[in-house]
Formats: structure tokens, C-alpha cells, sequence
């Protein structure tokens, strides 16, 4: 599997995602391997911590991709890992778009603001354009530091849904202070210590629904 947690709107926390979806699966027992393809590098700021800190090191492989690099080195290298997490940042990069054409999946987080909202065409339209070299690329998206209350986390939804080329994904994760104090330490939100159970459920949510979702749909394409 394949995924790039990407989109054009930076702040809705697409490499707190990719972090933690990268360490769920590795400690599942999947052989993973992460790939940086944010200039800001994020990501592997977050493995070196993980490699000085923890006795057994991050758990996964870290490597830094740009450009076309993106589409031939996770071409090389997929076969040699069960599953690949590309964490791409928040602008419509020619890295995303490399990483777009080897995904099986894009995973979009929204935050459930205007702004954010607003950009859905655009990612939209950037997922039509990249099924023309992938036709079997699969889009879902989902609310990100949700609200804790009010209607905006609903409304967002409703857009999503309405939204041509997206799949929305019905497990919102909340604006926590966990992930944030998580990610300082180099570590996923389920290795925080104190746990913050509600954040803790939301993530492993998302990563088994995802993952449920893509295999199951897979397999019925190749059955």
C-alpha cells in the first residue's frame, strides 16, 4: 500500500497524520518505509527523534525525496516494503504530483474552516488530473482538529461529500494538545505517556478504516 497524505492547504496537519499512520503500521509489524517529500522536512525531524530517543529507533525507514525522484526511488523501492506513507506538505508541489502517480492512495485532511473548505475543488480537480496517469488512485478525505462543538465540523462534511473526485472518511480527529505533545518527543500519539485515550481512538480509527477500506477495494479489483 501506498498512501501520500497531501492537498494544497498547508496547517491542517498532514505530517502529524503521516507520522502517526507510519507508526501504527510499523508497529503492527508492517516493514514500512516513510518518505519526506515536504521541504520543510518535518517528517524526518520527527524520525531523528524517534532515533535518538527511543532504544529500538523510530521502528520504520525514513528517506527525503523531491521532485521526479519521488515517482523513480518509491518505484525502486516499493517491493522492498509492505507499505509506503509519503508525506508531501501543503502546496501542489511537483513532488506530490510524482508521489500522486505511484499512490493507491491520497488521504486529504480538512480543518472545518472556510479557507480550508474552500480549496476542496482544487484538490479535487488535482485528483482528476493525476487519475489520467493513475487511473487507480483513490482520494478520501476526512476533518482534521475537528471543533469540539458547533455545526462546522457538519457543514465541512456535507462539502466533502458533494465533492466529486473525494471520499469522505466518518472518523473526524479533534484539535488535541496530545499530538502536539506527542510529536515534540518524537513519538505517535499512542506512545504518549500520560495517554490521551480519546486521541488515541481517533487515530487508530482512521488508520484501520483507511486501511480497511484499500485493501477490501483492492482485493475486489483483483478478485
Amino acid at each position: 500500500m501506498i498512501i501520500t497524505v497531501g492537498g494544497i492547504k498547508g496547517g491542517s496537519g498532514k505530517t502529524t497524520i503521516a507520522t502517526n499512520l507510519a507508526v501504527l503500521r510499523a508497529q503492527s509489524g508492517r516493514d514500512l518505509l516513510l518518505v519526506d517529500a515536504d521541504d520543510q522536512e518535518t517528517a524526518s525531524d520527527f524520525t531523528m527523534l524517534r532515533n535518538e530517543k527511543l532504544p529500538n529507533g523510530a521502528g520504520f525507514t525514513s528517506i527525503k525525496l523531491t521532485g521526479a525522484a519521488v515517482r523513480t526511488e518509491i518505484r525502486r523501492l516499493a517491493d522492498k516494503y509492505d507499505d509506503v506513507v509519503i508525506d508531501t506538505g501543503g502546496r501542489d508541489t511537483s513532488s506530490q504530483r510524482a508521489a500522486l502517480t505511484v499512490s493507491n492512495v491520497l488521504l486529504v485532511p480538512f480543518v472545518p474552516r472556510s479557507f480550508d473548505v474552500w480549496t476542496l475543488e482544487k484538490v479535487s480537480q488535482l485528483v482528476a488530473e493525476m487519475r489520467a496517469a493513475n487511473p487507480e488512485l483513490a482520494a478520501y478525505a476526512f476533518i482534521n482538529r475537528a471543533d469540539p462543538r458547533g455545526q462546522d465540523n457538519a457543514e465541512a462534511e456535507e462539502v466533502i461529500r458533494d465533492t466529486q473526485e473525494l471520499t469522505l472518511i466518518e472518523t473526524p480527529i479533534g484539535a488535541r494538545k496530545a499530538f502536539g505533545n506527542a510529536a515534540a518527543q518524537g513519538l505517535s500519539v499512542i506512545e504518549l505517556k500520560p495517554q490521551d485515550a480519546k486521541a488515541t481512538d481517533e487515530v487508530m480509527m482512521l488508520c484501520r478504516h483507511l486501511f480497511d477500506i484499500t485493501e477490501t477495494s483492492r482485493a475486489a479489483v483483483g478478485a
